[in-house]
């Protein structure tokens, strides 16, 4: 199955621009008010993303953050860990320091108390000793369906431990660079996810940043041979993070893609219409959280696939 009905988030404590991830998310910027302010404005931003969500059917396990260690980003779960079909956990090799103790053990037993059932972990962290990283699902792009995984290599998307993974969850592997604009360069995308969205019948994806045009056509060659309709969007679009989306499953069963607003705001009415051939679009405004984070609704969400064991 490509879409659950189960969503797990972290409400962050102590949310601001994180200096240690800034140096390569070229999504972040500077807001000119203080770190408690930007904290507040970032709670009151998730509650109502939760609040839609939850409104529309869809099952939210909310976490608190702590307020020790300081985890700045915990408000992206889906980077450090992954939830599977068959009961398999993934825990990621982290980048920033800071964000290797947004792991935390406690939040599998929750998601064990509320009835899922991990029989199997596979961790990935040691990696961390030799400087390589695979940021989760933000790196990832799994069409489960298909077993294939698409990742935009980076400084947090290493290709040997991505085949790795690949090789222990019996996926097929797709790899290409995807570049950024910045300051007149040609810089890659910290996560694959900012760039390109995966959904049962579609996939929303910037191939403006896949500069080599035979790494393109084999990405297209994959999505195409497997029934994906390709709505391409802009590098402006994926600026207003256009590719930071997910397909969600609401009550009955009902299919919905996840944005934000200002995602939603940069969409043509073709793109709009091609979406909702088959999903209803949710979007809320997460301004504070993309501004001062650099990720979007997509990265706030971690996909629980877990079997249920009642």
């Amino acid at each position: 199955m490509q879409v659950t009905n189960t969503i797990l988030m972290i409400r962050p404590v102590g949310f601001r621009k994180n200096e240690q991830t800034a140096v390569n998310n070229y999504f972040q910027e500077d807001l000119d008010i203080k770190n408690a302010e930007i904290n507040k404005k970032a709670q009151a931003e998730f509650d109502a993303f939760v609040t839609q969500l939850r409104f529309k059917g869809v099952d939210v396990v909310v976490v608190d953050d702590t307020k020790e260690p300081d985890t700045p980003d915990s408000i992206f779960p889906n980077n450090w860990v992954s939830f599977h079909e068959n009961g398999t956990v993934g825990l990621y090799p982290m980048y920033a320091e800071n964000r290797r103790n947004e792991r935390r053990e406690d939040i599998l037993d929750i998601l064990e108390e509320k009835g899922f059932s991990i029989d199997h972990t596979i961790d990935y962290t040691s990696a961390e000793d030799e400087e390589l990283y695979l940021e989760g699902t933000g790196s990832i792009l799994l069409d489960r369906v298909n077993k294939k995984a698409y990742c935009a290599l980076s400084v947090r998307a290493d290709e040997d431990l991505f085949i790795e993974f690949c090789e222990d969850f019996e996926y097929t592997p797709v790899i290409f660079t995807a570049n950024q604009s910045v300051e007149g360069k040609r810089l890659p995308i910290y996560h694959t996810n900012v760039m390109m969205c995966l959904a049962e019948d579609f996939s929303v994806i910037c191939l403006d940043t896949i500069d080599d045009k035979k790494e393109r056509k084999n990405v297209v060659k994959h999505l195409k041979e497997d029934g994906k309709e390709v709505i391409a969007i802009t590098e402006k679009q994926m600026h207003s993070f256009a590719g930071n989306m997910l397909q969600v499953m609401g009550a009955k069963d009902k299919r919905y893609l996840v944005m934000s607003s200002a995602a939603y705001h940069s969409l043509t009415e073709k793109q709009i219409e091609a979406i909702e051939k088959t999903s209803e679009i949710i979007h809320s405004s997460l301004e504070t959280i993309e501004t001062c984070g650099g990720g979007s609704a997509r990265c706030m969400m971690a996909e629980v696939f877990l079997p249920k064991t009642n």
